[in-house]
């Protein structure tokens, strides 16, 4: 199962954007957003040049790859599966990574990042309708209930997260304690992030 495992900041800041990549409230997050408005690299500060529309189209591509941690080949599947099915093509691919089972348990407060939800599943914490999935790219589907293993409450940051009695999960999804459902699938609204679909159908058409 390909994955990044490179340094997470670095991704933040080429991008430009907190990508929820590192929990908010760590050391780690903290020093992320005093440098989130400095491209990495030793000259980071001096290599801000005209960026052209096709190096927009990319960033944005990479941005929303990066966001939802899946690489390349997986992305461009994404898209494809978009572009056949009826509907706008940008709200698709958009529904499609939100409804992957790692971002479903960060969205429903289970876990701190898509990474550490990507972790949960793949070491088999998470049961889909009472049966263990530990598969991350897994498409949840309307009225699936969501829940972790009953040990997996016991993880620091889950528990921490349960805690957090402020927490609202979007519109698509309920949460009682550790149990989530999805009530509907996930519309193009429900995604706060800035994100341009447009750019990334643009980028693949062209």
């Amino acid at each position: 199962m390909a994955k990044y495992n490179g340094p997470k900041n670095r991704l933040a800041r080429k991008e430009g954007i907190d990508l929820g990549l590192k929990t908010v409230g760590t050391k780690s997050h903290a020093g992320l957003m005093r440098r989130l408005n400095i491209p990495p690299g030793q000259h980071g500060q001096k290599m801000r040049r005209k960026v052209s529309g096709y190096g927009t189209q990319l960033r944005e591509k990479q941005k929303m790859k990066r966001m939802y941690g899946v690489l390349e080949r997986q992305f461009r599947r994404y898209y494809a599966m978009a572009r056949k099915w009826r509907g706008n093509t940008g709200d698709m691919l958009v529904q499609f990574l939100e409804r992957r089972l790692d971002n479903t348990l960060f969205r429903l407060g289970l876990a701190p990042t898509r990474t550490s939800a990507r972790q949960f599943v793949s070491h088999g914490h998470v049961m889909v309708n009472g049966s263990r999935v530990n598969i991350p790219s897994y498409l949840v589907s309307a009225n699936q209930v969501i829940t972790l293993m009953p040990k997996s409450g016991n993880i620091p940051a889950v528990k921490k997260m349960l805690e957090d009695k402020t927490f609202t999960p979007p519109a698509w999804l309920e949460r009682q304690s550790g149990v989530g459902k999805v009530t509907r699938l996930p519309e193009r609204d429900d995604v706060k992030e800035d994100i341009n679909t447009q750019l990334v159908i643009e980028y693949y058409s062209r």
